[in-house]
């Protein structure tokens, strides 16, 4: 809880002091998708999961590329978050309401996704590791794209700009993609070493995160 709430304050403080109001709708718009689902989520996982919980909390990444990436990831979304306050408070680009609601709804089947991710995946971690007794996963989502995880983040990530009105956080947040295709391929290096059988699921599942794509 204690890491729920620093959260919540911080994203709070770096959307409602750049846009100098607390009248900004929007970043209470994004708090409540984001925070509401979390909680729900998290509830969940502390009763049927605890363990899958646990080691969703696990952010100690070993991997010294991987702390590469959680560091520019980290500033994409500190900055992202302040250029959208600013763009409210200054005004710079207002994009129509129908896109907001679309994001929203981009943002939430997003969860969805996620939420079936850790339903199928209980080895699921936030940080690049093989688990004791880990098997490989090939069925649901992961018999469509080999990194479903991250096919969810990137859809919910690009719908955050949009969801606090901000093209200009949107430009910011197009890094996201590039961030995660550096993650997969240190990854999948990392498991196709360490994990038995992810060489032949490789072949299986030809696409990492986005079907027919990539």
């Amino acid at each position: 809880m204690v890491k729920y709430f620093s959260g919540l304050l911080i994203i709070i403080a770096l959307l409602f002091i750049p846009a100098g109001t607390f009248s900004y709708y929007n970043g209470w718009l994004f708090i409540g998708l984001l925070f509401v689902p979390i909680l729900a989520v998290g509830i969940v996982l502390f009763l049927k999961e605890p363990g899958l919980l646990e080691k969703r909390l696990d952010a100690k990444e070993k991997e010294s590329e991987q702390r590469g990436v959680i560091f520019i990831s980290g500033a994409m979304f500190i900055s992202g978050f302040i250029a959208a306050g600013l763009n409210y408070r200054f005004g710079w680009i207002i994009i129509p309401d129908i896109a907001v609601i679309a994001a929203s709804v981009l943002f939430l089947i997003s969860y969805v996704m996620y939420a079936e991710v850790l339903r199928e995946n209980t080895y699921l971690s936030r940080t690049v590791k093989v688990e004791e007794g880990q098997k490989v996963i090939d069925s649901g989502l992961y018999g469509i794209v080999r990194h479903p995880m991250y096919s969810a983040t990137v859809i919910m990530f690009l719908s955050i700009p949009l969801i606090l009105g901000s093209p200009i956080s949107f430009l910011i947040f197009l890094i996201y993609p590039v961030i995660i295709a550096k993650r997969i391929k240190n990854e999948e290096k990392l498991l196709e070493n360490g994990l038995r059988g992810y060489a032949e699921y490789k072949k299986k599942v030809r696409y990492r995160l986005v079907p027919f794509v990539w």
